[in-house]
């Protein structure tokens, strides 16, 4: 059985059996989850931005895993800070024991920690025990999400609603028409006044495509 828990921001706890996956773990936010006390094999970033990249570091140190993200962030964070990583390009499956996980398209900047180029944006598509989950990143609304549905007919959406810096409802909403899943998360929302949302009206919006939001609390992780 896999459990999708909801840390903070755009930050996922994946768990599947006796396996535990992170992405994007800005997770100090929530002092409810304690990443110290959790099962994690694997961290996976979308992008170096300090709201993504998080608590990668310090995590990757203590329980001694992989980060996996797009060659020039996996680079910068073996080479600056020591920690394993494991470099991906976009677009070809990456196997581990839990399951599979493919990089795609996400329409983003991306910049390390000392302002330098930190390779592609992504958003991750994440295959385990036959459930297949689509995090998308930070993006605007992109065609490749009609190329996502075609190729991996994801069944969960974690789709960024919060404008500015991502699509907003609105696009958000023709996202998850466009992705055909059945259920999509609202993430990248209400941490900073520039992100704020309007979640009933994004609910209202999926709606008529016959599509479940799931707002997960996070005081409940």
């Amino acid at each position: 059985m896999v459990d999708l828990k909801y840390i903070h921001h755009s930050a996922f706890y994946i768990k599947s059996e006796d396996k535990g996956i992170l992405i994007d773990p800005w997770v100090d936010k929530n002092g409810k989850f304690s990443w110290k006390e959790e099962k994690i094999d694997d961290i996976f970033l979308t992008h170096a931005h300090g709201d993504h990249l998080g608590n990668a570091v310090e995590i990757s140190k203590e329980k001694d895993i992989p980060v996996t993200a797009v060659f020039e962030t996996a680079n910068y964070l073996s080479e600056k800070y020591g920690i394993k990583t494991k470099s991906i390009g976009l677009g070809g499956w990456i196997h581990y024991p839990w399951g599979r996980v493919v990089f795609v398209p996400a329409f983003h900047s991306n910049s390390l920690p000392d302002g330098s180029y930190g390779g592609v944006a992504a958003g991750i598509i994440i295959d385990v025990e036959g459930v297949r989950i689509y995090h998308a990143g930070d993006t605007c609304l992109t065609g490749e999400m009609k190329t996502i549905k075609e190729l991996y007919a994801p069944q969960i959406a974690l789709l960024p609603i919060g404008g500015t810096y991502t699509m907003d409802v609105e696009h958000a909403a023709m996202a998850a028409k466009w992705l055909g899943a059945k259920t999509v998360v609202p993430m990248h929302y209400g941490t900073f006044p520039e992100v704020e949302a309007d979640l009933k009206k994004f609910a209202q919006l999926i709606a008529v495509g016959n599509t479940s939001c799931q707002i997960l609390d996070t005081d409940q992780v």
